[in-house]
């Protein structure tokens, strides 16, 4: 097929799909809240649902004991290659819903923008598979395997079980996964390297139960002001994560503009960016701590007690080059050698996602970035995310010689994970275009 021939195809089945788009993201399927396990599972059925109608010659929602995921099959033609398309049908939380311009599960259309949870992130990267499907008749010109995963938005827990038990239906010659972003809209990037994750959570004990803060305040320290101080040694001052034996790495991609990059995080007028080094090595080669949630009364509800204990959640993102297993240790080291006073430091461990990296060389790429440059008009650019994406080392582990190709259909602008999540519409559909180029580009 011609590059006409796919545009045509393709653009006869956008509207129907971008449609479709907006139904599945009205669907509130938060795998973190086990109030919403319904709409995870309605969810699975949907696509499930959507794939049969594109075609697959088998659909299944498989699970291993985790949240649901998808697996359908376009068998591939004589001498064809398997391509495994990814994406994952879980969405996070939505925050503060009256922080949001619209309702975060009713999309809304703004200035060629769709808003709502999970229009980025990754609802946008299902139906760009399943549209490219439809663009082909059901009939694509290799073998296609639609993976959709129902919990990558909590660190994959049962991934390994489910390859594992869907080892060959799952196996593939290139695995192209649709769950990052591109460098702008105009300009598409393939990611190279993206940070691993450590989730723990910590408690600081320091009473049996609680206790009047007059008559024993002084001598006697409350946890809550505890935890603060053992949260405190995570930086140094200037922002740098202060863990030892935490693996660091460098990059020469060129740094990035430090005032477009305060005004797409949204950080307020005087507050400072932390950390040394360029914006990349920041954002994808040094490790990055945070603080994400604290157990403690909130202020309106707090009384004048001493609290016997307090705990947090902290999220750290491990470079490329460093494991899970070795940082996680590191991290745990940290907090229990700086317990304050005397108190009782107790780490829980939660979930953990392997860094990644590759080297974006071989036929494949070579046909993927002829394909990208066409659809988008640029040549691809390679970057890193900061973000983790467990699944991608998984798979690579899983099936060594299968080529990883690692993009999406978010941008600078889309709001993983925020208030006001969106879609530039206009550049899913050019990654739409990219991918079914990519599909017709491989076939013999």
């Amino acid at each position: 097929m011609t590059i006409d021939d796919v545009s045509a195809a393709l653009t006869a089945v956008l509207p129907a799909a971008h449609e479709d788009l907006k139904a599945f993201a009205r669907i509130p399927s938060i795998s973190a809240d086990a109030g919403h396990g319904a709409d995870v599972a309605a969810a699975a059925r949907w696509v499930a649902q959507q794939a049969t109608d594109a075609g697959a010659a088998n659909v299944q929602v498989v699970d291993a004991g985790g949240q649901p995921a998808v697996i359908a099959t376009w068998p591939p033609p004589p001498g064809a290659p398997t391509v495994l398309h990814y994406a994952h049908l879980d969405v996070q939380p939505t925050g503060p819903v009256e922080e949001w311009t619209s309702p975060p599960f009713e999309p809304t259309e703004r200035g060629g923008r769709l808003y709502g949870r999970g229009a980025a992130d990754d609802k946008a990267g299902v139906l760009m598979h399943l549209a490219v499907l439809r663009a082909f008749g059901g009939t694509p010109p290799v073998g296609v395997v639609l993976f959709i995963e129902g919990e990558e938005e909590i660190g994959s827990p049962t991934l390994s079980a489910l390859l594992t038990e869907h080892h060959d239906v799952l196996r593939s010659d290139v695995i192209v996964i649709a769950d990052s972003g591109n460098a702008s809209v105009e300009i598409p990037a393939f990611t190279t390297s993206l940070r691993g994750l450590v989730e723990l959570y910590v408690e600081v004990r320091l009473l049996e139960r609680p206790v009047h803060s007059g008559v024993y305040g002084g001598p006697i320290a409350d946890a809550l002001s505890g935890l603060c101080r053992v949260l405190a040694t995570l930086h140094d001052d200037l922002g740098n994560v202060a863990v030892k034996g935490l693996h660091i790495g460098s990059s020469d991609a060129p740094d990035s503009d430090a005032e477009v990059f305060r005004s797409d995080a949204g950080l307020l007028p005087g507050a400072e960016l932390i950390g040394t080094g360029t914006l990349p090595e920041r954002l994808w080669h040094h490790p990055a701590v945070s603080v994400l949630g604290i157990d403690a009364p909130a202020s309106a509800d707090a009384s004048n007690v001493l609290l016997p204990r307090a705990r947090a959640k902290v999220s750290l993102r491990i470079a490329p080059g460093d494991d899970t297993a070795s940082a996680a240790q590191a991290l745990s080291d940290h907090l229990t050698a700086h317990a304050p006073w005397g108190a009782e430091v107790v780490v829980t461990m939660g979930n953990n996602g392997e860094p990644f990296s590759l080297e974006a060389t071989g036929d494949v790429y070579d046909v993927a970035r002829g394909a990208f440059a066409d659809a988008y008009g640029n040549a691809v650019v390679e970057m890193g995310i900061g973000g983790s994406i467990p699944f991608i080392a998984e798979f690579a582990r899983t099936y060594p010689g299968a080529t990883v190709l690692v993009t999406g259909v978010g941008d600078p602008a889309s709001r993983w994970h925020g208030i006001d999540e969106s879609l530039h519409v206009g550049m899913w559909e050019r990654a739409c275009l990219a991918e079914a180029l990519l599909l017709s580009r491989l076939a013999p």
